[in-house]
């Protein structure tokens, strides 16, 4: 082992002047240290000792010639690179390029990379992935026969055809071997499912009992009910004379049960005018009856507030009788207005309620000649005037002369 100059000097006084060992062993280490001085290693290379002797590397990330030059890498290992890349030919590269097949993915996880599948497909993923078949599950089908298979939640579905019946995983058979087998409704067709019988013409109505299929044209219409029915009518020219109107596509007598007991019905077009005959009187709506005398009065033909009562002109032919009714005057045949008054007392005192009216009881033939009247206490009082005498009521007569009465004889003076 070799040792510089200034070492060699310096090593014995410190060996005289420190005892322990350890210190020897650091100063020991010093001295081999500095061996690198004597060395220079190649750009960016380090100087390390090993057993003594000096040992030139390249840095981390560096390759090269450590003696003359070393040139700096992207990596060395995988480490050296991100999680989803690999290090080759100390680059750090993506390792999915061109590793999958077709309709595959590839993912990097820590320097490894996975080929897989996209969704839907299924398949090799470093050589070609096909589409999914989802009914995978049915190939070969695990159900019976006539039946269909059908994958659902992964899970294989199996249910009979459309016409068939039974255990779908042992078997099925057809839904109907006869009529009996069917609801009664309907009825065991030639391709063995139980279906409407009905094969009716158009418009045709069509029942079904025990399994038979009957035919018939609505009611009022016409035709072959196998063929085809048509209405009675669709326009009242289509009618005769007896139904002249096409009513919900029937010929009908617009007369028909409209009018009332005993009315006549007479048609107006189509529509119909309902009347009692002439000798008769009534509701035509209702009933029709005779006449009677009352029917004189009904309607009232009289005047407002009149009375009506049946009976005959001067021929002994029945008329209504207009008349007012008590306690009103006026023109029966136009109107009656409530009297003036219905008693005496009802009027001044000067004045008499004579026909509802208050009026001057001194009509001029209540007293005598020559006898004045006067209204008191609504009646006529007579009194013979002044300068005669009499019976007011019958006759006042001058007075020609004194008379003296005594005891019912008059003796005359002169």
């Amino acid at each position: 082992m070799q040792y510089s100059r200034a070492a060699a000097l310096l090593l014995p006084l410190f060996v005289a002047v420190v005892n322990g060992s350890h210190y020897v062993q650091y100063v020991q280490s010093r001295v081999l240290a500095s061996s690198c001085d004597s060395y220079t290693c190649g750009v960016n290379a380090r100087c390390t000792m090993s057993e003594g002797r000096p040992v030139c590397s390249c840095l981390n990330l560096h390759m090269g010639d450590p003696l003359a030059r070393c040139v700096r890498v992207e990596c060395l290992i995988n480490e050296d690179c991100p999680y989803n890349r690999v290090c080759t030919n100390n680059k750090c590269v993506d390792p999915c390029v061109g590793l999958c097949g077709s309709n595959a993915n590839c993912l990097t996880r820590t320097h490894i990379p996975t080929c897989e599948c996209i969704p839907g497909y299924v398949g090799d993923p470093f050589s070609r992935c096909q589409v999914a078949d989802p009914q995978a599950a049915c190939k070969p089908s695990p159900c019976g026969q006539n039946t269909q298979c059908e994958v659902i939640n992964q899970v294989p579905v199996c249910t009979c055809l459309p016409g068939y019946r039974g255990s779908p995983l042992t078997g099925c058979r057809h839904e109907c071997e006869s009529d009996s087998e069917c609801p009664p409704h309907l009825a065991c067709s030639s391709s063995y499912r139980c279906e409407s019988p009905c094969k009716c013409g158009q418009n045709a109505e069509c029942e079904v009992i025990n399994h038979q299929a009957r035919c018939s044209c609505p009611k009022s219409w016409n035709g072959n009910p196998f063929i085809v029915c048509r209405p009675e009518c669709t326009a009242h020219s289509e009618c005769p004379p007896n139904k002249p109107a096409c009513l919900y596509q029937k010929c009908v007598n617009p007369c028909d049960g409209v009018c009332g007991v005993n009315a006549d019905c007479n048609l107006r077009g189509i529509t119909p005018v309902c009347s009692c005959p002439k000798h008769m009187t009534g509701n035509p709506f209702v009933s029709c009856r005779l006449f009677e005398p009352r029917d004189l009065c009904e309607p009232n033909p009289c005047g407002a507030n009149a009375i009506c009562t049946p009976g005959h002109d001067s021929t002994g032919k029945e008329r209504p009788v207009c008349t007012c009714p008590t306690g009103y005057i006026g023109n029966a045949l136009t109107s009656c207005q409530r009297g003036e008054c219905f008693t005496d007392s009802e009027c001044p005192d000067n004045r008499a309620c004579i026909d509802f009216t208050c009026t001057n009881p001194c009509t001029g033939r209540e007293c005598g000649p020559n006898a004045t009247c006067t209204p008191r206490r609504h009646i006529a009082v007579c009194t013979c005037p002044e300068g005669t005498r009499g019976d007011a009521l019958y006759t006042c007569n001058p007075i020609e002369s004194k008379s003296v009465y005594n005891y019912g004889r008059a003796y005359r003076y002169g």
